[in-house]
């Protein structure tokens, strides 16, 4: 279980520490095994990708069958119910929304002689990775998708592993809910590989979006270069900051909202207020009863969780901006008032009233945000990690002249004398 750790006579850097430590990615057996699944898919193409679908998901799958079909996606909608569609679609509008307010547009400024600008274009094929493990995740389809499709995407393919009752009906009516109809019944490093290099059956892609489990991140970061990536995310992770003031029930019920997604999942509460800490203990023991996935709930609080006590909310920042959390909750009074000092986190929710399941759903902002600490560097999706830019430069002649003999200078102090000949030509 959970346990409480007391720092209010000094850091223990060691639990720190361990609490970094959850990344499997410098695990060479698995980098191994994806790097052979990524050379034989590469060579082999369908046939290394469905040999391996067999061998993982127990699928038998060929060039008629691997592709989601449009019968399939209609009767998902059997299965998902009123109030699911609703849902989404609030969630779809709010997502939207946030994201429309990321675009940026092509500029020009002008000189006498001389145009410079930035033109902006959207990335022209983009795979979305939807994981199909422990859960399903219709939420994931949404905060990679609407992003793309936002900044003008013309080409969105999403790859997602089936089950032998096919893909989750929740997923696939996401999917088609923002216009995603390109869908391929394929997942893990294979699938990464096949989106990366193109097979008879899937388009080789620009970039790869989307979460997945350590063969998948591994195989992105493997080929990271070949296409461009969002990221190489970790386990989530959860830091709520509490005072005093904080209502355990409700701590107690954030932690464990994150603790559910995997073992290696970490939720850590950092208080300044050692009853409080106490309080929220024996909440979770209470909650963690009735909730579905309680023996991954055990195992992520167990190894990955804590509950650790400060002398005061300097302390707990400091904290916080060390870990540099995926999701950081502000569960204090007068939250505003310290905003300014969070320096890492992927996103900061404010107040009792903002858990982070409603970012993860419904609010609007991205929930595709850099995990075990790399929020210190990276930053959530957004409209920004599928768009290029390409710069414009124009002289005129007399512009050029002006200019030619600081360019000759500076070319012939890098010992480029061509680069300088280029310019010494026109005159």
């Amino acid at each position: 279980m959970i346990e409480i750790f007391d720092f209010r006579k000094g850091i223990d850097d060691g639990i720190l520490q361990k609490l970094h430590n959850r990344s499997k990615l410098e695990n060479r057996e698995i980098a191994k095994k994806v790097e052979e699944i990524i050379s034989n898919v590469r060579e082999r193409k369908d046939k290394a990708l469905f040999e391996y679908t067999y061998m993982f998901d127990g699928i038998n799958l060929d060039k008629s069958t691997v592709k989601v079909t449009k019968e399939e996606i209609k009767n998902a909608y059997k299965e998902v119910g009123e109030e699911f569609l609703k849902a989404i679609d609030k969630a779809i509008k709010n997502i939207t929304e946030f994201h429309e307010k990321q675009k940026q547009s092509t500029w020009m400024d002008f000189k006498e002689g001389i145009i410079y600008g930035q033109i902006i274009r959207p990335l022209s094929q983009v795979g979305i990775y939807v994981p199909g493990g422990t859960a399903a995740y219709p939420s994931s389809v949404l905060m990679n998708g609407i992003p793309a499709k936002v900044a003008g995407v013309e080409r969105i393919v999403m790859v997602s592993p089936a089950s032998k009752k096919g893909i989750n009906p929740y997923v696939l009516v996401a999917a088609d809910r923002i216009g995603i109809n390109e869908i391929y019944r394929v997942g893990g490093a294979q699938a990464v590989a096949a989106l990366a290099f193109s097979t008879e059956s899937i388009p080789k892609v620009d970039k790869i979006v989307g979460p997945g489990n350590i063969f998948v991140a591994m195989a992105k970061r493997a080929l990271y270069g070949h296409v461009d990536i969002d990221m190489v995310a970790g386990p989530s992770e959860v830091l709520v900051i509490a005072d005093e003031a904080a209502n355990p029930k409700y701590v107690a019920a954030d932690l464990l909202s994150q603790a559910e997604h995997d073992i290696m999942a970490s939720s850590i509460l950092v208080t300044t207020s050692l009853k409080v800490a106490q309080q929220v203990k024996t909440e979770i023991e209470r909650q963690m009863e009735y909730l579905g996935r309680k023996e991954i709930i055990e195992k992520s609080l167990k190894n990955f969780g804590a509950i650790i006590v400060v002398n005061d909310l300097q302390e707990a920042i400091g904290i916080a901006n060390d870990i540099a959390p995926e999701h950081l909750e502000l569960n204090i009074s007068n939250a505003f008032e310290i905003i300014g000092e969070i320096k890492n986190a992927g996103a900061v929710f404010v107040g009792e009233y903002s858990p982070e399941p409603l970012g993860d759903y419904l609010a609007g902002p991205n929930h595709v945000l850099p995990t075990s600490g790399t929020a210190r560097f990276f930053s959530p999706l957004s409209v920004t990690d599928f768009i290029k830019k390409m710069n414009i430069l124009y002289y005129s002649k007399d512009s050029l002249r002006e200019a030619k003999e600081d360019v000759i200078t500076l070319a012939n102090s890098e010992g480029l004398t061509a680069h300088a000949n280029s310019i010494k030509v026109r005159f």
